[in-house]
């Protein structure tokens, strides 16, 4: 679950976001991204700086580039409170992200004109009429620049800040209950799952063509992994360890000469080592097998095979699973 939010200045945002971080909601600001570059350029920060080094990204990018620069700071395994949300650009760039909702923050000019007041700041003004003055001079129909009133249009609901906090933190505690049943970000399949480990396991590998792993499940648990790479021992393929790999030998050619083991077979090699049984298991293969590693597979007993890409000299290979009752498939992970 990803909560903007957006509202005039005192309306109680940062109330709201700390009441959210209570509930383990991690905190991001856009006006984070804003601090970070005048830190840089060795800038005061006020809010009349935040605000021009805003307006500056905007015309130097494009209107949403706050929002687009706090979404690369995400982490999908965590829920966000993304604060000082003000240009509609910024709000469509989040809209993006599955699990997004905008809530805008409200309470009166006289209501937030004496929260400002009590908080004495510096530079705060120090009438009514001086702080409605401020906030009119901040509106602007400049797309490049902080569109406050229309990005309050967009929002998706309304959090009344009016009167005292456990009111305040009832409605967000009654909006959070609303929304856990509505936002629910598309899990991953079994599959999408664990060929995405999987890819994640060829990381590892130290072979200098080609980067390839295999994990066995069974009961939709990992009992084994394995990746491409010289054997336990010796020289890592990378430093020097297989002479074919590091003279980059043509695809299919050589293969007698290869010190690699593949990463099928060491998936089943570990299991083995480990004394753990693959039988009725399935593979997840980044590569589709070759006939080496298939014969290995039909043999070990595993009953399937999902690989993410066709390996160039795997032609026999299908039909020799075909023969053993081994299922074959494709499942395409691009990232």
């Amino acid at each position: 679950m990803i909560i903007g939010l957006t509202g005039e200045n005192c309306a109680g945002k940062g109330t709201v976001a700390e009441h959210l971080k209570k509930k383990s909601f991690y905190y991001l600001s856009l006006s984070d991204i804003l601090r970070e570059e005048l830190a840089k350029e060795g800038k005061e920060i006020t809010r009349e700086s935040l605000i021009a080094k805003g307006n500056e990204l905007r015309e130097k990018f494009d209107a949403g580039v706050l929002a687009e620069k706090t979404v690369r700071k995400l982490d999908k395994s965590r829920n966000y409170v993304i604060d000082s949300i003000r240009n509609p650009a910024e709000v469509e760039e989040l809209k993006k992200l599955p699990g997004f909702t905008l809530w805008y923050v409200k309470a009166s000019a006289e209501t937030r004109f004496e929260r400002m007041a009590q908080r004495d700041r510096e530079g705060d003004p120090k009438t009514f009429e001086a702080f409605k003055e401020i906030e009119e001079a901040e509106k602007s129909s400049d797309p490049k620049r902080q569109q406050l009133q229309k990005t309050i249009e967009m929002a998706d609901h309304v959090v009344e800040n009016e009167y005292d906090f456990q009111l305040l933190f009832d409605h967000v505690n009654k909006l959070l209950c609303e929304l856990s049943s509505t936002c629910r970000v598309p899990r991953p399949s079994w599959d999408e799952y664990f060929m995405s480990i999987a890819k994640q396991v060829a990381a590892r590998s130290n072979c200098m063509k080609r980067k390839v792993a295999a994990l066995i499940v069974k009961d939709k648990r990992i009992i084994s992994t394995g990746y491409n790479g010289t054997p336990r021992g010796c020289v890592n393929c990378d430093e020097g360890g297989c002479p074919r790999c590091n003279n980059f030998a043509s695809g299919g050619e050589k293969l007698d000469e290869c010190l690699c083991a593949h990463g099928e077979e060491n998936a089943i090699v570990q299991a083995a080592y480990h004394g753990i049984s693959v039988k009725d298991g399935t593979m997840y293969c980044t590569f589709s097998p070759c006939l080496y590693c298939t014969r290995m597979i039909i043999n070990a007993g595993l009953v399937e095979v999902v690989y993410n890409e066709n390996y160039p000299v795997s032609e026999n290979s299908a039909s020799l699973f075909k023969q053993a009752g081994v299922k074959l498939r494709q499942f395409k992970v691009d990232k």
